[in-house]
């Protein structure tokens, strides 16, 4: 079970069913296997892509509401990890690196989408004050105790550039700043979107009562 709050705080990740997969997060990605797969070893290729398929996927879901589409970007992604192994820096966590490099190819295929000027918020709200997104007491009002699968949903629901504004702060962890510069709005507009998106869960959520 998760809160709303359980978003913003713990930085949760949320799970994806189809028929063939169950995704969990029993992961145990070493430096190793990445570097073996980026060399062509099919067999550890084999294995990575067993071993990140849930996280990957998970992340691809939050961000596009199709499963066919979620596995294009899954696997588009998956390509530019092995491609790119090489360039991840020894201090930084594979599963992190991953993480990053998949979300960048969601946010890529976006932005090449030829809706994406029609579909992103024009006003620029940088002028306006939307108060302290990062303070807790925001959160209590979310303190609604829901299923992975439900909140899943609702994500869902969202307009689609809040809901992906949302998911790059909220549960990426992704500063107003970088996603400002990543999505080409103003921090104002980002802050915007979160609040938005905040209200808007908040409806669904009373509606589940």
């Amino acid at each position: 079970m998760h809160t709303i709050k359980q978003i913003h705080n713990e930085r949760i990740t949320l799970p994806i069913k189809d028929n063939t997969f169950v995704c969990s997060h029993n992961m145990g990605i070493t430096p190793e296997l990445l570097t073996k797969s980026a060399t062509g070893n099919k067999q550890a290729q084999y294995l990575l892509y067993k071993q990140s398929y849930s996280l990957l996927m998970s992340i691809c879901a939050r961000y596009v509401k199709n499963f066919d589409d979620a596995m294009a970007l899954l696997n588009e992604g998956f390509l530019k990890i092995l491609l790119h192994a090489d360039k991840r820096k020894s201090n930084v966590p594979p599963e992190l690196w991953m993480r990053r490099i998949m979300i960048n190819t969601i946010i890529d295929a976006y932005r090449k989408n030829k809706q994406y000027k029609e579909q992103t918020q024009l006003q620029d709200f940088s002028d306006q004050t939307f108060g302290d997104v990062n303070n807790d007491s925001t959160e209590n009002e979310y303190e609604h105790h829901i299923q992975s699968e439900t909140l899943q949903h609702m994500l869902n629901k969202l307009p689609e550039v809040t809901g992906k504004v949302f998911n790059l702060f909220a549960i990426d962890g992704f500063t107003h700043k970088e996603i400002a510069e990543m999505l080409q709005m103003s921090e104002g507009t980002s802050k915007w979107h979160v609040n938005n998106a905040r209200t808007l869960l908040k409806q669904m959520i009373n509606e589940l009562d």
